[in-house]
């Protein structure tokens, strides 16, 4: 499950994050059945032009489907609500269940930023196309791209669509050694190529993204569990 959040205006950027960390984040790993959990903190520089699309990217993995409705139907998950809508918008708070794809299986290094982009597919596509495409032709096309040093895609899983049309089709995260090299990843013949394979299967236009770091709170499958408090170098 992917989960977006909005900050209340009245919070500033720095002192949501810490919330969010430090508050959220412990209440969040108490959710039963949660297998792993990360949150993706945009950079605070980010925020120099104006507000971002959203102010929280965080994953919840669950062993399946079941699992993941018994979590959000819990007096925990209530509770995490609770206190998220005293930072956040709860009008603007999305849940997405996504099916992760790995288009390049590279390890994340340390202290790596996290490129999250928004992605919807063209007017008119159909579903399977679009994932089919995005997957297996895009995804390896991308992947060539060298600074990038690992690059899932979140695609929608199905019953996103039972009531209509998610607000977002999946989402395409990419790990680099730094936001320079992210820079200098577009002056690169693949990522020319990769914008230019876009209007292929994706609206014209840029599509909106956050740049974040990440930081695990639950990780069961490794042992660990996360403090959620922000580390000193934090941006």
């Amino acid at each position: 499950m992917v989960v977006l959040r909005s900050r209340r205006p009245e919070i500033d950027p720095a002192a949501f994050q810490i919330s969010w960390a430090e508050r959220l984040g412990p209440v969040t790993a108490e959710l039963p059945g949660l297998m792993r959990c990360v949150q993706s903190r945009p950079l605070l520089q980010g925020y120099a032009k104006g507000p971002l699309l959203y102010d929280a990217f965080e994953e919840w993995w669950f062993a399946d489907d079941a699992a993941a409705d018994a979590a959000l139907a819990s007096a925990c998950a209530r509770e995490v609500a609770a206190l998220a809508a005293e930072i956040s918008i709860p009008a603007r708070t999305v849940v997405l269940p996504v099916d992760v794809v790995v288009a390049k299986d590279g390890a994340i290094p340390e202290n790596a930023v996290k490129n999250v982009e928004f992605v919807n597919r063209r007017p008119g596509m159909p579903l399977d196309a679009f994932f089919a495409y995005w997957r297996e032709v895009h995804g390896p096309l991308a992947a060539t791209i060298p600074v990038v040093r690992r690059y899932e895609q979140n695609h929608a899983r199905r019953r996103a669509y039972r009531e209509g049309q998610p607000l977002f089709d999946g989402f395409a995260v990419t790990w680099f050694d730094s936001t320079q090299a992210m820079r200098d990843g577009t002056r690169t013949q693949a990522y020319a190529d990769t914008r230019a394979d876009e209007p292929r299967f994706l609206p014209d236009g840029h599509l909106p993204i956050i740049i974040t770091r990440e930081t695990t709170i639950l990780d069961v499958r490794c042992g660990e569990t996360g403090s959620g408090v922000l580390p000193a170098s934090a941006p």
